[in-house]
């Protein structure tokens, strides 16, 4: 009788597995692939070599705490002569003496996770374990089969393996570009999204459960979408709005999800603070694209949050034009989630692509602050009974906006303004640093005849009545544009489109505000008794905002809030016209010193000016680069930067990988914070 095999050693092959499976920049530390892909380990036996006709092996994969075939965590099955599709399998690839090459491949459904491999070899009756070590098994939108699957080579690139981006805030009148390192191959970032999943509540309710639906991106997405909020759970980030941080780190601050994920990892998965829509969007996006969702981040301008779900968003003024308390409903300048691309087969056909999930923590789905994944087909549609949340999302980007003005008296002036909601949905272009307007897959043309009926399938009869027309309208400009530590002017540009002359009050009002609406203290206002608007005339009123009103209480979103209140005298008409300002920052001019080559040092110089009237304390610049950096850097300066003179700071770097990398840098002052600019760097790869 033959001796039984002796395994020596074996190689999982990390580095080879790595370049074939897309995972190489997770390092070689750890073998992770992709499911419904093939993958390759070598045996070394001691003594002599595996021989077909007397070697019987047979290999064991589990994962989760307890594996079982019925939960589909654990799978035994033999060594055979080819792969199978549908099951995991093991097939011989080559040998040479005691060296055995094995493929392994699981099938395109298998659960991801964190997986134990062991062999069992037998000769004769007698046989014997070996085991062959850990391995993580992700998502694949490069295999067919996968209910993540994404045609197109360049948008799995830009959607799964880029690791850096840029995330849209400002406002609709001026969109800002904010870079942000999402970092998802970073060390350890494999194990902390998988460290996420296994902190959900799900989880610790029924383990066996938890871990046998994550093979479904549908629950990996809700699940994802819940824990990267802290609201029900030990998740990753605490939400604040208030504008007061001193305890933590401002969301403005944060320019990539590394750290914030580390953070939460290292100190006991308690949140990190702070995040705001942006924030918990980015986080998400670096979770999901780990785990091999083709994942991105979505801005939507004029976002409506609709507490009481009738698609219509009541604000009230005062009789000054002041903004009121009077309702939970809101209007944010930009509201941020991410979409991640898979199959809906819970759902009828049709349904399939983009599905929106939103991690901010505003309503609850089935008890829990988390939204969706809501196919962005349905939100289009209009077919809201779907699951999941659709009503929800299909409000933020379509509901009607609605001013009640209170008079002295306690009667309401209503003024409807249907079509401010849901503007300029935009992302990231594939392969470029361009912005790519998606708001056609959202909602049709307003106005048009598709758009009505999508409102009457959603069981909304009609948008509300529209007042009477006035034969006036008004609009807000911004002449030049807005720095910070300048006084800049906006202008109420009225029109009377009538034969008769208007006599007319204008109440004219500026206040500095928050991203998600809510306005703190008036930094300018005029209150003009005698406007005379001739007969089909125009008339332009200037309203200076002076550096040395909002500059000490504006926020970090840099947000001024116009609002001018038009009363015609005769008739009593009221027109509302508002708009919000986005004050902009100075630019942070980033050089590259040096041959950008893999593996070789290099150093950034980094500038910025200072813009106002008074000297910048405390200043510091923060980097951060997947590929680029070991995690973050930051250069304090020691000296104070007067008026007009540059703050500067050199940052080493040492490019880990080949290719175009992103430099993301944000500064931070005592009257400056949030900050950002980046840089792109082509870096060269080592010579063969």
């Amino acid at each position: 009788m033959a001796e039984d095999l002796v395994l020596e050693t074996c190689d999982l092959q990390h580095e080879s597995n790595g370049v074939t499976h897309r995972t190489e920049e997770m390092g070689s530390q750890r073998l992770v692939v992709r499911r419904g892909q093939p993958f390759t380990i070598v045996l070394h036996f001691a003594g002599r070599g595996y021989e077909d006709s007397v070697d019987t092996l047979a290999l064991n994969v589990r994962t989760g705490p307890c594996p079982t075939e019925t939960w589909g965590t654990r799978s035994h099955f033999p060594v055979s002569s080819c792969l199978q599709a549908s099951a995991w399998s093991a097939a011989v690839e080559q040998q040479d003496g005691t060296t055995l090459s094995l493929s392994l491949c699981s099938p395109p459904d298998a659960r991801i996770g964190l997986y134990t491999l062991t062999m069992e070899a037998s000769t004769g009756y007698q046989g014997t374990s070996f085991r062959l070590g850990d391995f993580i098994l992700l998502f694949n939108p490069w295999c067919p089969e996968d209910t993540v699957y994404l045609e197109d080579e360049d948008q799995r690139t830009e959607y799964v393996l880029t690791q850096q981006g840029i995330i849209y805030q400002g406002s609709n009148d001026f969109i800002v570009s904010t870079p942000w390192n999402f970092g998802q191959f970073e060390d350890n970032m494999v194990e902390t999204c998988l460290l996420l999943l296994d902190t959900n509540p799900k989880f610790f309710r029924d383990q066996n459960r938890d871990c046998s639906r994550r093979n479904c991106p549908v629950y990996i997405g809700r699940v994802v979408s819940a824990m990267v909020n802290c609201n029900d759970d030990q998740g990753v980030l605490a939400g604040r709005w208030d504008n007061q941080y001193s305890d933590g780190v401002s969301p403005m601050s944060w320019i990539g999800s590394v750290e914030i994920l580390r953070r939460w990892s290292k100190f006991g998965c308690q949140p990190v603070r702070y995040g705001q829509c942006w924030v918990f969007a980015a986080v998400a996006c670096t979770v999901l694209r780990c785990l091999g969702i083709p994942t991105r981040v979505v801005t939507n301008y004029n976002s409506a949050h609709d507490t009481n779900q009738n698609l219509v968003i009541d604000r009230y003024l005062d009789e000054r034009g002041s903004l009121q308390q009077g309702s939970k409903d809101m209007i944010w300048n930009f509201h941020c989630w991410v979409e991640s691309w898979m199959a809906r087969p819970d759902l009828s056909a049709g349904y399939d692509g983009w599905q929106a999930l939103d991690p901010t923590p505003q309503e609850k789905s089935e008890g829990v602050y988390c939204c969706g994944p809501s196919p962005v087909k349905a939100i289009k549609e209009g077919d809201l009974v779907l699951k999941y949340d659709i009503p929800f999302v299909f409000t933020e980007v379509n509901a009607d906006l609605i001013y009640w003005i209170l008079q002295s008296d306690g009667s309401r002036k209503k003024t409807v303004h249907p079509s401010i909601v849901g503007k300029s949905i935009s992302t990231k272009g594939v392969g470029r640093d361009s912005r790519e307007d998606i708001t056609h897959l959202y909602k049709y043309p307003e106005g048009s005849d598709k758009e009505r009926e999508v409102f009457a399938k959603a069981k909304r009869q009609k948008r509300p009545v529209p007042q009477e027309e006035t034969g006036m309208t008004m609009r807000i400009k911004v002449p030049q544009g807005a720095n910070n530590g300048c006084d800049f002017d906006v202008v109420a540009a009225i029109h009377n489109d009538t034969d008769a002359e208007r006599q007319c009050r204008l109440m004219f009002c500026a206040r500095v505000a928050s991203y998600n609406g809510n306005v703190g203290p008036e930094c300018g206002m005029k209150d003009l008794l005698n406007v005379t608007l001739p007969p089909r005339g125009d008339k332009v009123v200037p309203l200076r905002v002076l550096y040395e009103k909002y500059g000490h209480c504006l926020t970090q979103d840099n947000v001024v809030k116009v609002v001018a209140l038009l009363v015609e005298y005769q008739t009593q008409e009221h027109i509302v016209a508002m708009r919000d300002i986005y004050v902009k920052n100075p630019d942070i001019k980033i050089r590259i010193l040096g041959e950008p080559k893999q593996k070789r040092k290099l150093v950034a110089e980094i500038a910025l000016t200072n813009p106002l009237a008074t000297p910048l304390n405390g200043c510091s610049f923060t980097v951060e680069g997947a590929g680029l950096t070991e995690g973050q850097k930051i250069q304090e300066l020691d000296c104070p930067v007067e008026p007009g003179q540059e703050a500067k700071a050199r940052v080493d770097l040492m490019p880990r990988q080949a290719g175009l990398r992103k430099l993301v840098v944000d500064f931070e002052s005592d009257k400056l914070k949030g900050v950002k600019g980046f840089r792109n760097v082509i870096i060269a790869p080592l010579p063969k």
